[in-house]
């Protein structure tokens, strides 16, 4: 007897989360380990969130919720479409669910068939197509690169669209890239998708981590048409270094929001109560933090990508969003180090071979790019302080010195 389900053969546990736990363990040993794996900001929840919080447990908050999200959050989170991005919304387009992770999910087992094809542009976050692939879509990949700065090209999307094409997911800032789309970008996206019958999921959930005062564009906020026809996902994970909290959100059509729900219900039921009380204040309160969290990373990203642009071999663009970088190290798999390690190892991924050696040897947690779609790179999360990332960066080049010889 097969104990476990079919459907499992064609995912994948997460690489992200493995190399986090594997880091921890590490350090747990008395190892100093330095953590470039983990998506999540470093600072601690702000006080007046985590006071919120309180004050729902005290209040006696602690009770079911309806399963799409208490009412006065889908107030918070109508209000922050309208004010922020001009996007209008009633309470039956609005769902809450327990991270953004469980809305991208519920929504793909709430609209994908057998079949349907999910177009995804790459580099890409690493659950895009595995939680595609669960709910029996296809998912289409379409290559960028760092010579288009990871973005994808009306042209490229217009080629990749078919009669089976449902969905195609854009997620500006980017993970892993840190690639942000201008407005520009996001128009001639839309003058290909405007026309078609096909939803466009849009992953806004690193919004306001984004530099040098680029405007914030997604797909929905081009035109009404194009509104109806794209779901909006966000979350309090990533803003307001509320990861561990677990609250998403979704907007979009009514319809397939009722159908979100449905799946939620038979599932987890209601994202908690405690959290969302948590999440409202977020949203509603003083958004001080955000941007003292966000001159914090813009230092960061500055340091991360002037010292890894130091390393021979190594090609690193500039990231406008997001705490990643994602440098090309296709120039160290040319070393003579590098190619003995193919040869004793076996290995058929070359970043993953790269991050192996990094972990085991040098002490540095990262994330093979091919983790993402792209064999030429590694993640980076620059989530961490500066004299972690000066320390990191310096281990990763004492690698490619060693590899050199």
């Amino acid at each position: 007897m097969k104990l476990v389900a079919k459907r499992l053969d064609v995912v994948e546990p997460s690489p992200t989360l493995a190399i986090t736990a594997k880091a921890n363990q590490l350090k747990a040993s008395g190892l100093d380990v330095v953590g470039f794996g983990a998506g999540e900001p470093d600072f601690d929840t702000p006080t007046h969130i985590k006071e919120a919080a309180k004050k729902a447990m005290d209040q006696g908050k602690t009770k079911y919720t309806p399963v799409s999200g208490t009412v006065s959050l889908k107030d918070a989170i109508i209000r922050k479409f309208e004010t922020e991005n001009g996007l209008k919304y009633e309470k039956n387009q609005i769902i809450v669910g327990t991270g953004g992770k469980q809305v991208l999910y519920n929504f793909f087992m709430a609209t994908l068939n057998p079949g349907d094809e999910v177009i995804i542009p790459a580099p890409y976050w690493v659950s895009y197509a595995d939680i595609v692939r669960l709910a029996e879509g296809t998912p289409v990949i379409v290559s960028t690169d760092i010579s288009s700065g990871f973005k994808i090209t009306a042209d490229q999307l217009e080629k990749a669209i078919t009669p089976k094409t449902k969905v195609f997911i854009f997620n500006s800032p980017s993970n892993p890239t840190g690639a942000a789309y201008t407005r520009a970008d996001v128009e001639a996206l839309v003058r290909v998708l405007e026309p078609k019958d096909i939803i466009t999921v849009s992953d806004d959930i690193y919004e306001k981590i984004i530099y040098d005062g680029l405007e914030f564009v997604n797909p929905a906020m081009i035109s009404e048409k194009m509104k109806e026809k794209t779901f909006v996902i966000n979350g309090v994970s990533k803003a307001y270094s509320m990861t561990g909290w677990r609250i998403g959100y979704g907007a979009g059509n009514p319809e397939i929001i009722k159908n979100m729900d449905t799946m939620q219900g038979q599932s987890t039921s209601n994202a908690s109560s405690i959290s969302q009380a948590a999440a409202e204040a977020a949203l509603s309160g003083d958004q001080t933090p955000v941007a003292d969290m966000l001159k914090a990373f813009d230092k960061r990203r500055k340091l991360i990508v002037g010292l890894l642009r130091e390393i021979p071999g190594v090609e690193c663009r500039m990231p406008e969003g997001a705490f990643y970088a994602f440098p090309y190290i296709t120039g160290v798999y040319a070393t003579p180090g590098f190619k003995r390690l193919l040869a004793e190892k076996k290995e058929s991924s070359y970043s993953k071979l790269f991050c192996d050696v990094l972990l085991d040897k040098y002490n540095v947690a990262a994330v093979p790019g091919i983790a993402f779609g792209d064999d030429k790179a590694i993640r980076l999360s620059y989530a961490l302080g500066d004299k972690d990332i000066e320390k990191g960066v310096a281990r990763i080049k004492q690698m490619v010195e060693d590899l050199q010889k």
